[in-house]
């Protein structure tokens, strides 16, 4: 299997990847999949959204093998979290 380099620099990737998704992706996915994960593809702005980042990413990657792939959390700055977090009061 071969090993796919990156096209970008880590600081060019994110802020390829926050560009697209606020301004193509985020108006058609942010009612009803709060929390969901979005896959995108920085090269096409092609995506994928899914409760699971691994099925969100494969379905992408199926349609674009050398996908150079931005993952978000609709709804989160954040995809995953580390530490302990506050109770929401609902």
């Amino acid at each position: 299997m071969a090993v796919r380099q990156p096209h970008y620099s880590k600081e060019e990737f994110a802020q390829r990847g926050d560009l697209i998704y606020q301004t193509q992706i985020l108006p058609q996915v942010e009612e009803g999949n709060h929390g969901k994960i979005v896959a995108i593809d920085l090269e096409t702005g092609d995506f994928e959204i899914d409760a699971r980042e691994i099925a969100a990413c494969n379905r992408l990657e199926a349609r674009h093998p050398d996908a150079q792939i931005w993952i978000v959390r609709v709804g989160s700055r954040h995809v995953r979290r580390f530490g302990g977090r506050t109770k929401r009061i609902l």
